[in-house]
């Protein structure tokens, strides 16, 4: 028996309610696997690191045990209990758990459910905004992208390049036929957002001597350029300067944060992106008059 397709799109069509609910807790779902990608994807890159290093020192390259997305499974930090199936349901069971190990009582992290809890928001906000359609599938990518790197800059200041390029490629390929803006706007984005902070970068450099940013972000306001087109880069970059802005004093009033300590970028970047996809289009005709 085929599975009956046009009738569960029928419903979800019909009952957009419905379908904003089951893309919510698909949302977490993937939140729950983002949660790997934040912590696991740095680490897989340092060891790469760590591999070419010794290689172009000539050094002997020691054999690793496997360390992906998919191999060792989660398990405890500190008493290294293997998560079980029922102990990894986004949100429920940290809930359940009371946030912390089932075996050693070790603290879970409120970073875990809040990133499955903020991925199925956004997963079933763009369900009901877009509906039913290939635009709100490729939403998802976009968001779920934003939020994984959001998420590692402020762990690490990287923007992995394993993330930023394909979502970059991805951009100038599904606006071939314009599903978010036309291609000729989508390929002057790309260039543009690059060509934008690679220039602000290189005069902050000759005026201060100081890296006022890394290329990661350059390539993230290149991909949101290939989603949005060029017109909504200014919207982009005006949201994550003020968004920034009014994080970075906050903390450094309230928190006594050191004024010198770095601050990430991409993720008032990826903020700015979210406006600009969900209200870019009124930002614009407020900017072109």
């Amino acid at each position: 028996m085929a599975f009956p397709y046009t009738a569960l799109r029928e419903l979800l069509v019909a009952e957009p309610v419905l379908f904003a609910l089951l893309a919510a807790l698909l949302g977490m779902m993937v939140g729950s696997f983002l949660n790997v990608v934040i912590h696991r994807l740095p680490r897989m890159l340092q060891r790469e690191w760590q591999e070419q290093c010794a290689w172009l020192e000539g050094q002997p390259i020691a054999a690793a045990t496997p360390y992906n997305l998919v191999v060792p499974r989660s398990a405890c930090p500190v008493c290294q209990h293997a998560i079980a199936w029922y102990e990894n349901i986004p949100v429920l069971s940290w809930l359940a758990l009371r946030g912390r190990c089932s075996q050693c009582a070790t603290p879970i992290s409120k970073r875990y459910p809040l990133v499955e809890l903020l991925t199925g928001l956004l997963f079933g906000y763009a369900a009901w905004r877009w509906g039913v359609g290939m635009q709100t599938l490729f939403v998802w990518v976009l968001l779920a992208s934003l939020v994984a790197l959001s998420f590692i800059d402020f762990d690490t200041q990287l923007l992995p390049d394993n993330i930023t390029m394909p979502l970059l490629w991805i951009g100038l390929l599904i606006n071939l036929d314009g599903l978010f803006c036309p291609l000729d706007e989508a390929v002057i984005g790309a260039v543009a957002g690059y060509l934008a902070l690679w220039l602000i970068y290189h005069l902050f450099k000759l005026l201060t001597g100081k890296e006022g940013m890394g290329f990661g972000d350059f390539k993230l306001l290149a991909a949101l350029g290939a989603w949005l087109g060029w017109k909504m880069l200014l919207p982009i970059v005006l949201a994550a300067s003020f968004a920034g802005a009014s994080i970075g004093i906050a903390f450094i009033v309230f928190a006594g944060r050191d004024r010198a300590a770095p601050m990430p970028f991409g993720p008032w970047l990826a903020l700015g992106g979210v406006i600009a996809l969900v209200w870019g289009e009124r930002l614009v005709q407020v900017w072109l008059g």
